[in-house]
């Protein structure tokens, strides 16, 4: 009898084993180009892995125009220029303050400075020093801080609480400088998760949110992580958080979506329950998300991040017409979760489109049979 025992055990740790191991390989695998089963991508026109932008979730090639100038010149005013020009509470603005901020971060990470040499990000700090009452510029650099805690820093020491003390101050000149801008507060969900803000504290501050922009899109998804199980929260916090949004949502918005982005955060380390992306809650999620993107407006900056999770969830649930769909939109940038937490985004993003590419293949699909 013990040793019926021991066999169950060693069978049931070799198949949460199994689980994991998929689990770490996101359970999809590419065969070597060649072998009869591969199915090629560039048949689809999409772009080579190489090619794939992960700076951005989507196109805005003002944004890239203005970086790339930005960064030869080391002359900030482009950036200033192009932020005075977007509007204040829309998604677009938020977005572009995160990429100049993480365009200084990363320059400063790949050349930290030294004796006789000009730390990266130059342009950021003469920014600050002779436009200090420009409040793109004051939004930037408190995204800046913000970006470098959590790239340089570990979460719970003196050093992460300092830089993190430093970001709140920075997002607190930047509301002055701006009041009706939404931005600073947003770039404030991100100290109140590192700080770990109480809820009533944190529930100031996402009022100001709501006053400002109530249907922001990028400030919720900042605000969802607070609730996360993983930081201050729960599954069923951050459900609810979701949920409501997307109950309360007008016509066209994106927040339809965020229940997906709920289910996301809470997906189990391992997977022991058979069919689970095809499951009620998964299934739910996906057509919120899928309504979310046929119903927004095509210029919307968010929709690329939507249909980015849409992706992996779609793959996962071996929804391969639909997965292809989602692709033909977004091909070309990989800046987006899930792909961002991959040490390799374009790798990863890569792996799930040859599998979309695979299964509608093996299904009847072919390049002549997807809309266009």
């Amino acid at each position: 009898m013990e040793i019926l025992w021991v066999l169950m055990a060693l069978v049931m740790l070799g198949f949460v084993l199994l689980q994991l191991s998929r689990r770490r390989r996101g359970a999809v695998g590419l065969v070597p180009p060649g072998h009869p089963d591969a199915a090629d991508p560039a048949n689809y026109g999409f772009a080579r892995e190489e090619e794939l932008d992960v700076r951005m979730p989507g196109p805005d090639q003002d944004l890239l125009d203005v970086l790339d100038l930005v960064q030869r010149s080391q002359d900030y005013r482009g950036a200033q220029q192009l932020l005075a020009g977007t509007e204040t509470a829309g998604e677009r603005r938020w977005q572009r303050v995160q990429a100049f901020a993480g365009a200084a971060s990363l320059e400063l990470r790949q050349r930290p400075g030294g004796v006789g040499q000009t730390p990266g990000g130059q342009w950021l700090r003469v920014w600050r020093a002779e436009a200090q009452k420009d409040a793109g510029g004051a939004a930037v650099h408190a995204e800046f801080l913000v970006q470098q805690a959590w790239r340089t820093a570990t979460p719970g020491t003196d050093e992460f609480r300092i830089i993190m003390e430093e970001a709140k101050a920075a997002c607190g000149e930047a509301a002055l400088l701006a009041p009706g801008d939404p931005v600073p507060y947003i770039v404030e969900l991100s100290v109140a998760r590192g700080l770990g803000y109480p809820r009533e504290e944190f529930e100031q501050l996402w009022l100001k949110i709501l006053d400002r922009a109530p249907h922001h899109m990028g400030a919720h998804l900042a605000a969802l992580q607070y609730w996360c199980e993983k930081w201050h929260g729960s599954r069923d916090l951050a459900y609810s958080f979701a949920e409501a949004a997307a109950a309360r949502a007008p016509q066209g918005s994106l927040l339809a979506a965020l229940p997906l982005f709920a289910v996301f955060e809470h997906l189990p380390e391992v997977n022991l329950v058979a069919g689970f992306y095809q499951s009620e809650v998964v299934t739910k999620a996906v057509h919120g998300a899928l309504h979310a993107v046929h119903s927004a407006r095509p210029d919307d900056p968010m929709q690329a991040h939507v249909r980015h999770l849409l992706v992996f969830f779609l793959v996962r649930g071996e929804r391969w017409a639909e997965a292809m769909n989602q692709l033909m939109v977004i091909d070309g940038h990989v800046g987006a979760l899930p792909w961002t937490l991959s040490a390799d985004p374009a790798a990863e993003f890569a792996v799930y489109r040859a599998l979309a590419v695979a299964g509608y293949e093996a299904n009847g699909g072919s390049p002549a049979t997807l809309p266009h």
